[in-house]
């Protein structure tokens, strides 16, 4: 069996976190993580004419992940990162290369043969790469799953743009301080988690959403009325960047490849606690991934 193609749509940054700078961006974090769980990781995304490019570009391809990235004249994103008890807060700079994604033949036709694409708020903040990647996202092939991460940061959002992105979306992914907020912004103020969780997905006539409480637990309810929840594992934390991006590739990826739903949503609570206990979102992975979950049963 050929491996599942999943492209990430989006930002490709530096996190310029206490301990120095790591590559990151959640859309290209969800695409290394796939690639770890047996897909083929593809990032689409722009960096600038520039050093910090060029270093961007060399450790994408030392990860494994393939690559179209466009070079432009605005600068490399670089993204301040305060840790807070390993909770990441994070400062991002506007004005920068992944604002500036152009649409060509090239983004067009590897789009049309992923598997799965994954995208998120942030990318969208400006009219360009707006417009880029909605075209995509029209583009994809019937059948590919389209991951919506929400991953909603400063105010680089609106309703507006969630709504949109709902209506291409097949998988909804958010967390719960994210759901507090939509509960107002979309007027369902008073629901329980899970009948919040089921009014996105039949609304948008999602395949899944997923529900991530950080530290607490994760839900995955899928269409057909099937859920997993699953507790937390609590390991030592080193920083918390990327571990939802981890999330969402691990359960793409292993979606993809057939696993049923609770393997799925397993492999993916694994994948994130593993994160936590790693510097960067991009760790190399154990030869065996730790099973946290069964440590704690």
């Amino acid at each position: 069996m050929s491996k599942p193609v999943v492209l990430s749509l989006g930002e490709l940054l530096w996190d310029m976190l206490p301990s120095g700078k790591r590559a990151g961006g959640a859309p290209v974090n969800f695409a290394y993580h796939a690639m770890m769980n047996g897909a083929e990781g593809w990032s689409i995304s722009a960096v600038g004419e520039d050093e910090l490019g060029d270093e961007l570009v060399v450790e994408a391809q030392k990860a494994g992940i393939h690559t179209i990235i466009q070079r432009n004249a605005w600068p490399t994103s670089t993204v301040e990162v305060a840790l807070k008890n390993g909770i990441p807060e994070y400062t991002i700079v506007k004005g920068v290369a992944w604002d500036h994604l152009l649409l060509t033949r090239e983004l067009i036709d590897v789009t049309a043969q992923a598997d799965a694409v994954c995208f998120g708020t942030l990318a969208l903040r400006s009219p360009e790469t707006h417009d880029t990647i909605i075209e995509l996202l029209k583009r994809t092939k019937p059948g590919a799953m389209r991951f919506f991460d929400i991953n909603l940061r400063g105010d680089h959002y609106s309703r507006e743009l969630i709504e949109e992105l709902l209506g291409y979306a097949t998988v909804f992914k958010i967390n719960d301080a994210e759901l507090l907020l939509l509960r107002d912004m979309f007027g369902i103020r008073g629901t329980s988690d899970d009948d919040a969780c089921r009014w996105f997905m039949s609304q948008y006539g999602l395949d899944y959403v997923i529900l991530t409480g950080g530290s607490t637990f994760s839900t995955v309810i899928a269409r057909g009325g099937e859920s997993s929840t699953l507790a937390t594992p609590h390991v030592e934390v080193v920083d918390t960047v990327g571990a939802g991006d981890s999330f969402s590739g691990t359960f793409t990826a292993r979606t993809l490849l057939g696993d049923p739903l609770a393997e799925a949503h397993r492999a993916a609570v694994n994948t994130a606690a593993y994160v936590c206990t790693q510097n960067g979102a991009w760790p190399e992975y154990p030869e065996h991934m730790p099973d946290y979950l069964a440590q704690g049963e």
